[in-house]
């Protein structure tokens, strides 16, 4: 063993060598309190390495490399982004990194690569403003003038807290009576966008989810989401976006969540899936006007959120109606605890 090994590390040893969770998170919050970065990321690393040889503290490695991209500085919190790194954490690094961290303070200590095109878009979701070259996402690195300001998460030494849009949301519901009848058109589009959406409730949970395209306006929609009546109220296109990125962004009530920038991207898919612009999505990021034109299309849609008594838990219950072409497009999803 190395003579110039910190001293401090016999404790580590000994309890990596005994499986004592509860000891390495009392630990690891010591070396948080003190600023003992490099001396977290050598719990990081034992842990990770004591896995190997059949001893279960994976969840202190977990926490470890949570709490090192959550607060350490950007160089030693930039080095947990690896391939395997975050594989257990709460939310995906690349986000919890992006919280109190700038893009300046990352951008020399990121590789060229996916996780620093999340980063960035993490950032944009923030305020920020990255300059990256060989981009990952087909977003843009700023907010739009039609875009909402998405709803961010706060994470802390233990957990993160991620409100829902809708907590601020004030409605004036009117019970609606669902039509007679639907005609349903086939819509694959819509349908594979709120899958992708919301995959990790349906995957990862209990969810499920369900759309409908059909001839007609909000009462149709119902019908044919197979409801007699519900509560509908008219909200404003950036609520009904801000509200679809956080269904996006979640895991639902089980599944890990997925981060802001994966939110807004299955959003921008979404309102290209309603559009009918979902075939035209590269010929349009090579011609620089995907925002424009879905931005075109979310304020040409009235956008409706209905209540049918059991939006409970985690739930996506928005209506979208296409008055130009006369069709209704209804989004249901669901997961409980």
């Amino acid at each position: 063993m190395s003579d110039d090994r910190p001293e401090n590390d016999d404790e580590l040893d000994r309890l990596v060598d005994r499986a004592d969770l509860d000891g390495l998170v009392r630990l690891i919050d010591g070396r948080c309190a003190s600023r003992d970065w490099e001396g977290l990321m050598r719990v990081r690393a034992r842990c990770r390495a004591a896995t190997k040889t059949g001893r279960q503290v994976w969840p202190a490695a977990t926490l470890a490399e949570y709490r090192i991209a959550l607060l350490a500085p950007a160089e030693s919190a930039c080095s947990v982004l690896g391939e395997d790194g975050g594989r257990f954490t709460i939310g995906p690094l690349t986000e919890v990194i992006a919280q109190h961290h700038t893009w300046a303070d990352l951008a020399a200590f990121l590789e060229r690569g996916p996780r620093r095109s999340f980063v960035a878009h993490e950032r944009v979701l923030r305020g920020d403003v990255p300059n990256i070259e060989d981009d990952d996402l087909d977003l843009p690195l700023t907010l739009l003038d039609w875009e909402p300001a998405y709803a961010v998460p706060v994470y802390g030494d233990e957990g993160v807290e991620s409100p829902c849009p809708s907590d601020s949301w004030h409605h004036d519901w009117t019970l609606v009576t669902a039509a007679a009848s639907a005609t349903n058109i086939d819509d694959a589009d819509v349908a594979s966008a709120l899958r992708s959406l919301v995959e990790p409730w349906t995957s990862s949970s209990n969810g499920r989810a369900e759309s409908v395209a059909v001839e007609g306006d909000a009462s149709n929609a119902l019908r044919a989401l197979g409801l007699t009546s519900a509560r509908l109220t008219s909200i404003e296109a950036r609520d009904a976006l801000a509200w679809l990125a956080w269904c996006g962004a979640s895991g639902g009530a089980h599944g890990r969540r997925r981060g802001g920038a994966l939110g807004r991207f299955g959003t921008w898919w979404m309102l290209a899936a309603l559009g009918g612009i979902a075939d035209d999505w590269n010929d349009l990021v090579n011609e620089g006007e995907l925002g424009n034109e879905l931005g075109a299309v979310s304020e040409s849609l009235q956008w409706f959120r209905f209540d049918d008594a059991t939006t409970t838990g985690y739930e996506l219950s928005l209506i979208a109606v296409d008055p130009i072409d006369g069709l209704s497009f209804g989004l249901l999803a669901r997961d409980t605890a």
